[in-house]
């Protein structure tokens, strides 16, 4: 079964959520370090796009909340916690 690439879910979710084009690209970039990484495999990609957005969000200064995406992209304000803190593990050590 082919992986879906989470940057697909980014515009979707970021359209829903009213994100700026700043936060999308943002997002982005940031899922983009993540498979360099090998982060992405096996994971839900709309899971790691909602978390990806939700820390552009807080990069760029958007104001969303994490119920806002959670909304948006049918994932659990847990879900997006627990991504983040990965993503954010990972940018870390970059």
């Amino acid at each position: 079964m082919p992986v879906v690439d989470p940057v697909k879910g980014v515009s979707r979710i970021a359209s829903i959520a009213e994100l700026s084009e700043k936060s999308k690209r943002k997002a982005i970039v940031i899922l983009n370090q993540a498979k360099e990484t090998g982060m992405v495999a096996d994971k839900d990609p709309m899971r790691i796009a909602a978390a990806a957005l939700y820390l552009a969000c807080i990069s760029t200064g958007e104001v969303k909340s994490q119920k806002e995406i959670s909304i948006a992209s049918g994932v659990t304000e847990v879900t997006i916690r627990n991504r983040c803190a990965g993503l954010r593990q990972m940018l870390k050590d970059e």
